[in-house]
């Protein structure tokens, strides 16, 4: 095994990502970094003892292009003798129908997808090709959209059966394992387009900060993303206690005891406020959670529409979430 290989072994074997008895399904598209993960993963099976197996998503988005990125990949698969399940999708016409963009619709059918195949095959970890660059740019894109502390910790390694194991490897990387062992990849152009936000954000917002501030941005970043994902740790435990300690806080209740919320700090009022929203299946919104927290000090019966028809209403010493 070369350094970078044993680099992967290594962050696998640290975190848990994939072991002896798993069935891994590696998402693999045909870019640089989906392909080295699958390369990465099958140098390290015969330690790691898990079998592989490979998806892939043909969104029908880039016509000929599309098609070749399947074909890619099936060829990929054939020589290393790794079985490969395709979906075809009409990406486009489901975003119109479902009034969603293209971006949204594809994560939702890719998702779909894996977790299909794992209920189908039995697959226990679902790996993606996310790496530093990745985190860099998501932890940029949410701050720019204005964020809570989870969303400065950007990508996790670990979201329920989803592993990324090339969080600790950039770009480059990636490319220079590729480039060392001779193999090939596909080139997505759309992902040059400016247009959109993430792609911005890689080709002209992080380029411009790192020549005035050389080396220092990613480092920052991820140590930023550390810090916010021990951060979101102890408060997933403080919250968690506080519930216990008095069980007119559960979120799941579909409602909360006002006096007890009152007696807490404004960091935690929200917290309770965001997963109670959650747990009814509405999006969290600062300036929502704030009429929420205002309403503690409003007169009974005062009310505040969440979203999705879902409201918020101050009625017997709680504050009730429900449907109108």
């Amino acid at each position: 095994m070369n350094r970078t290989e044993k680099k992967f072994l290594e962050n696998v074997r640290r975190h848990n990502l994939a072991g002896d008895g798993d069935a891994v399904l590696v998402a693999v598209s045909g870019g640089a970094d989906s392909i080295a993960l699958l390369h990465l993963f099958m140098a390290s099976r015969p330690v790691l003892g898990c079998g592989i197996a490979v998806a892939h998503c043909n969104f029908s988005l880039r016509g000929e292009q599309s098609d070749e990125d399947e074909a890619c990949v099936r060829e990929a698969c054939r020589v290393m003798g790794v079985e490969c399940h395709v979906r075809r999708f009409q990406t486009g016409k489901v975003s119109t129908a479902w009034k969603k963009s293209l971006e949204e619709t594809a994560r939702i059918q890719r998702y779909g997808f894996f977790e299909e195949l794992c209920r189908e095959f039995g697959y226990t970890r679902i790996a993606t090709g996310h790496h530093v660059d990745d985190n860099a740019e998501t932890l940029l894109f949410n701050l720019f959209r204005g964020t809570a502390t989870g969303g400065i910790r950007g990508i996790r390694a670990v979201s329920g059966r989803i592993v990324r194991p090339l969080l600790p490897f950039g770009r480059e990387d990636l490319t220079a394992y590729l480039g060392e062992k001779g193999i090939s990849w596909r080139i997505d152009a759309s992902n040059f387009d400016t247009v959109h936000d993430r792609n911005f954000i890689r080709h002209r917002v992080i380029p411009l900060i790192e020549e005035r501030f050389r080396s220092k941005l990613m480092p920052a970043l991820q140590r930023m993303s550390a810090h916010a994902g021990e951060l979101e740790e102890f408060v997933e435990h403080h919250i968690a206690r506080l519930i216990e300690a008095n069980p007119g806080l559960d979120p799941k209740a579909g409602k909360l005891h006002i006096v007890a919320l009152q007696k807490l700090t404004a960091f935690e009022k929200k917290e309770l406020l965001k997963r109670s929203l959650q747990a009814q299946g509405a999006s969290v919104d600062g300036r929502v959670l704030q009429r929420l927290a205002d309403l503690l000090d409003r007169q009974p019966g005062r009310s505040v529409p969440v979203g999705r028809g879902l409201s918020v209403v101050r009625k017997d010493g709680f504050l009730v979430f429900r449907q109108e």
